[in-house]
């Protein structure tokens, strides 16, 4: 099995544990984005835009385009999340959503050299 597997697995089982997660308005989830003011009404759409992308990704490693582009959307979400924290002021919790963006990012660099 090749590291670009095991790291794309890894990847969509995080991102989609996270989907899952705000789909199911787990409170270490949702209060976070409370804090942020993040509108309620988005929370579905957000969901279900990181459950496409974990499964993106997993469509990738037979379909490499459909892997790039599910990276790159990823990445734009999660940029999206921290600028979101920043803005909020909520330095402290900045490194959760980097926490997604690394394996994303990486994800995304294996995909694109693959």
């Amino acid at each position: 099995m090749s590291i670009t597997v095991v790291v794309t697995v890894l990847t969509a089982v995080w991102v989609g544990f996270s989907g899952l997660s705000l789909m199911r308005r787990a409170q270490f989830v949702v209060e976070p984005l409370v804090q942020y003011e993040v509108p309620r009404p988005w929370w579905t759409p957000l969901a279900l835009a990181k459950l496409a992308g974990a499964a993106g990704l997993l469509i990738g490693l037979a379909l490499p385009a459909v892997g790039v582009l599910a990276g790159a959307g990823l990445v734009l979400y999660f940029l999206g999340a921290v600028v979101t924290v920043l803005r909020a002021r909520s330095y402290k919790t900045v490194a959760f959503p980097l926490l997604y963006l690394a394996p994303v990012t990486a994800t995304l660099a294996l995909g694109l050299t693959a």
